[in-house]
């Protein structure tokens, strides 16, 4: 075996073990969401970034921004804010200074919901986090997961 191969081989494995972190994560807390809430992972994590907007300059996110942040397609997003729309949590409305941007702003309803249900996320993510720290191949990610504080500067 050569060494690019025992090399790649490590990456393959690393990969593996981030991947499966992401699915165990993700599938407890999209348990956990959708019966205390009704709500997916995804409109969680729409609402969460949507709530930090503000009214200032550069304070709101066009939907390819917001499609970065929910790690969607375009597309996906623009359902997905459908979705959420026709439930009353969003709202939409044409950019003053550009009428070709689009803003989505939560409503007070989404707010409410996003606050109802951040308690139950968190308690997902902790859980899904201590039952990954158990398996020996997640244990390193479990605690870089741990470590990080806060978003990555830009």
């Amino acid at each position: 075996m050569t060494a690019t191969h025992v090399a790649a081989t490590g990456l393959v494995h690393g990969w593996y073990a981030l991947s499966l972190l992401h699915g165990r994560i993700e599938a407890h807390i999209e348990r956990a969401l959708q019966s205390g809430h009704d709500l997916s992972v995804r409109e969680y994590s729409l609402l969460d970034v949507l709530s930090h907007q503000h009214g200032g300059e550069g304070g709101h996110l066009r939907m390819n921004q917001v499609a970065d942040a929910v790690v969607l397609s375009q597309s996906a997003t623009t359902r997905l804010v459908t979705r959420l729309e026709d439930r009353g949590l969003l709202t939409r409305y044409l950019c003053v200074t550009d009428r070709r941007g689009i803003y989505t702003d939560v409503t007070e309803a989404g707010l409410a919901l996003l606050a109802a249900a951040r308690p139950t996320h968190d308690a997902a993510l902790r859980e899904a986090l201590d039952r990954a720290s158990q398996d020996p191949r997640l244990t390193p990610l479990v605690d870089a997961v741990e470590t990080l504080d806060g978003p990555a500067a830009s």
